[in-house]
């Protein structure tokens, strides 16, 4: 699981293609403003892929933001995605996660048949974000700016025995192990494509994943961070992800990353969540 909130990576170089240094006017209409963000989130899918080296162009580029008079009500917004969404729009789902983690083109060709078969999985649900249509509802046919989804976890999966073993060299006792592994729903994906962030999509997303849940654990992998200072571990915090593994290095990839998990649901309080270094639940963060 890459569960990055991609959102939160520090990635979050909005830019405007009009005028790098002038704000659209707050007097626009909710048509001109949604208009104007479809254009720049649009710009910002197609320029990310042609950057060129020179560091006049990387200039020109970073300095686009999205137009600040965007209106709250033509934001984009959270939907649920249905099985048959997620497969019509797979390609489009893939483009967020690259553009979002700014990985290589091509990634998202290797990771397409992964997501494909989570489909299949027990317990398996997705949202997106969309951008809203101000004279209308939001449809999952709107242009789709963010993905999430997961599953509930079982002993047979790849990530499940990863995060057996990291348990139990950070402290845990098997039977601990066992205990917060029997019942669990493992947050896959969540991305937020750069050019919607600053939305509260990844909060909104992931409560909505999470709120109907009947696991006793939400858990997550993310990178380590220095300082847990991006607004992935600032989410996760927020919404009382607390430590269950860190610097943990999975097999075939090199970077440590922390394994967290919270209580379900999410009006529990977070620090009912147990951990091998105290016998009493954990300290509130």
């Amino acid at each position: 699981m890459t569960s990055s909130l991609s959102a939160g990576q520090s990635r979050t170089e909005n830019r405007s293609p009009d005028d790098p240094a002038k704000p659209a006017s707050h007097g626009h209409s909710p048509d001109q403003r949604r208009r104007t963000f479809i254009r720049r989130f649009e710009y910002r899918s197609t320029h990310r892929q042609v950057r060129q080296s020179t560091s006049r162009r990387q200039k020109r580029v970073k300095a686009v933001e999205i137009d600040p008079a965007i209106n709250p009500a033509d934001a984009p917004v959270v939907v649920d995605l249905s099985a048959a969404d997620v497969r019509a729009r797979l390609r489009e789902a893939l483009a967020i996660y690259v553009a979002a983690m700014e990985y290589p083109r091509g990634t998202e060709h290797h990771r397409a048949p992964m997501w494909a078969e989570h489909i299949s999985r027990p317990g398996w649900r997705a949202v997106g974000a969309v951008l809203a249509d101000p004279n209308s509802h939001a449809n999952r046919d709107s242009p789709l700016v963010a993905v999430a989804y997961g599953y509930r976890g079982a002993p047979h999966q790849w990530w499940h025995q990863q995060v057996h073993d990291g348990m139990r060299r950070f402290g845990w006792t098997e039977e601990a192990t066992l205990a917060m592994l029997s019942s669990y729903f493992e947050l896959t994906e969540l991305h937020v494509h750069p050019a919607a962030q600053g939305h509260g999509l990844g909060e909104a997303m992931l409560r909505r994943l999470l709120d109907v849940r009947t696991e006793r654990t939400a858990l997550l992998s993310t990178p380590e961070v220095d300082g847990e200072s991006n607004r992935a571990w600032r989410l996760y915090r927020r919404l009382g992800f607390t430590d269950v593994v860190r610097q943990f290095t999975f097999t075939g990839d090199s970077r440590p990353f922390a394994v967290l998990g919270r209580p379900l649901p999410l009006h529990l309080a977070a620090h009912t969540l147990r951990t091998p270094l105290t016998t009493d639940p954990a300290p509130p963060l």
